[in-house]
């Protein structure tokens, strides 16, 4: 009878592979000046900073987790908190979080 010792490793996580995600030069401006978790920190201070037009787009590397949290934490320039939105911030944390969105693989 053949030896049945195989591991069980589809219950396991897959390791997250870090993905880049262009972030709208308000949000990095917004999130520069927020309270940010070590590795949030060194994401955001390792993005490489492409002009577009009058702004710029911050190309930040990061795990899924790490782009879902600085996601999170950018929920102010939507409004949120009593904080009055400005509709340039709004857009910019719009399209940030449709580029997260993305990321996130369909459920089972």
């Amino acid at each position: 009878m053949p030896d049945h010792t195989a591991i069980e490793q589809e219950d396991a996580p897959a390791p997250e592979l870090p993905v880049t995600l262009d972030m709208p030069g308000k949000v990095a401006d917004f999130l520069r000046t927020a309270e940010l978790e070590p590795a949030e920190r060194a994401a955001l201070d390792q993005g490489v900073t492409v002009r577009r037009g009058q702004g710029y787009t911050l190309r930040v590397t990061a795990v899924p987790a790490v782009h879902r949290q600085l996601l999170a934490r950018c929920q102010p320039l939507d409004g949120a908190q009593g904080v009055r939105a400005v509709p340039a911030q709004r857009k910019a944390r719009r399209e940030y979080e449709n580029r997260v969105s993305a990321l996130v693989p369909p459920g089972p």
